[in-house]
């Protein structure tokens, strides 16, 4: 297909539904083929030989990596322009996960899961930045709901593989190169996609090129905002911990309150996608709101109190990065989403390693101390948008002051 677009806006529309369908199906294998590995790699490097502490750096240290290196690759996009190449060599590095049946080792194991992180790293700027120019016709929060809501189901699927091979084989060995053969789906399908739109900047109206005129609110302000609001979002290892520890539910019955609210969250990547392109960027004070209602009600003795918590932590899954992601894409120059969303991403990651580390300190004091630093932290983040508001505010007050001046 050559790289000129056609003229006529329904077509255009339609070649964008497609392009994001196909990276909603791509990262449906993906995120099929990391969170299947992820669901046992504590054990797995149990089973050769590494101790409770490894496994606690390892996964503390790939998730912070898989965002912090972010800002890094997203400049990099802006740079270099080279979505695509970069989107295929962050996922090239799933190679990683069927390498993983062969590990002998625990280091050899511990280095390939955060190579893995690496690799979400390297690729998710330029994802997102493909998906930004994609998400212009058909409208930003239904666009960016989409493809979360695909990713989401990738992410319950992948566990249920890995499950049923332990179930038919025992080992782990056999999981992890069962899948390596969504990565072959996953290849082809990245490939279409780049023959179908082998420059998305072109979907957008100024072919994304657009290098002024950008009304998001200041990184300063928004990155705050996210910051407060993700360091009181509860993750749902220390939920977990709290239903066994207080003996709430019986042990088979947590992964259904996870694979409950892992459907909520589909669900919800879609409703509010549709309600980001009605509202804006309101929609992120839902982010306040959700996460202090989690904590009270997830962190409660009765089961049904911690299963409506778990069920709005599920939502507050599906409405922090469709929101994130589409706000990013409505406020920011095309030239600067790569870093925007690289930035963001950095920040994203750094406060959820923050906020579950002081809840899960808090949560050996009592729970009471983990309701008060979340309404606290929550509180700020509401104060942090009203910051990020007013700053928007008076970015578009002189704009059409300057509009006014011949």
């Amino acid at each position: 297909m050559p790289d000129d677009l056609p003229d006529d806006p329904e077509e255009v529309r339609d070649l964008s539904v497609r392009l994001i369908l196909l990276l909603g199906a791509v990262s449906l294998l993906g995120s099929l083929v990391s969170n299947g590995a992820r669901s046992v790699t504590g054990p797995y490097i149990l089973l050769l030989g590494g101790g409770a502490a490894v496994v606690g750096l390892v996964a503390g240290f790939g998730e912070f990596i898989g965002y912090a290196l972010r800002s890094a690759t997203g400049v990099y996009v802006d740079q270099s322009r080279s979505y695509w190449k970069v989107a295929m060599a962050g996922y090239g590095l799933l190679v990683t996960i069927p390498v993983l049946a062969v590990a002998g080792r625990w280091e050899s194991a511990a280095l390939l899961i955060i190579a893995e992180r690496v690799g979400k790293a390297i690729r998710t700027p330029a994802r997102d930045t493909i998906l930004s120019h994609a998400t212009t016709s058909v409208g930003r929060g239904w666009g960016f709901g989409i493809h979360k809501a695909l990713d989401q189901i990738g992410a319950v699927i992948g566990p249920l593989v890995m499950v049923a091979a332990l179930a038919l084989t025992g080992g782990y060995a056999p999981g992890f190169l069962l899948l390596g053969i969504p990565l072959v789906g996953l290849a082809m399908m990245l490939l279409f996609a780049r023959s179908v739109v082998p420059k998305p900047g072109h979907l957008e109206a100024d072919g994304g090129d657009r290098e002024t005129g950008s009304d998001l609110p200041g990184i300063m302000p928004y990155a705050t905002f996210i910051f407060l609001g993700m360091a009181g979002f509860a993750n749902f290892p220390l939920i977990s911990f709290h239903l066994k520890a207080q003996s709430i539910i019986p042990d088979a019955a947590i992964p259904l309150f996870y694979a409950a609210a892992m459907v909520v969250s589909v669900v919800v990547a879609l409703l509010v996608g549709r309600i980001f392109d009605r509202v804006g960027t309101h929609t992120l004070l839902a982010i306040p709101v959700l996460s202090t209602v989690t904590v009270l009600l997830a962190f409660s003795l009765t089961p049904g109190l911690a299963l409506a918590g778990s069920l709005i932590w599920g939502a507050g899954i599906g409405i922090f990065e469709t929101v994130l992601r589409a706000s990013i894409a409505e406020s920011t120059a095309a030239n600067l989403r790569g870093q925007v969303y690289g930035t963001v991403s950095a920040v994203f990651g750094t406060a959820w390693f923050v906020g579950s580390a002081v809840m899960g300190v808090l949560y050996d004091v009592s729970l009471g101390h983990i309701v008060a630093y979340v309404v606290i932290i929550e509180t700020a983040a509401v104060a942090a948008y009203l910051w990020m508001y007013r700053c928007r505010i008076a970015m578009r007050l002189q704009e059409g002051i300057g509009n006014l001046i011949p």
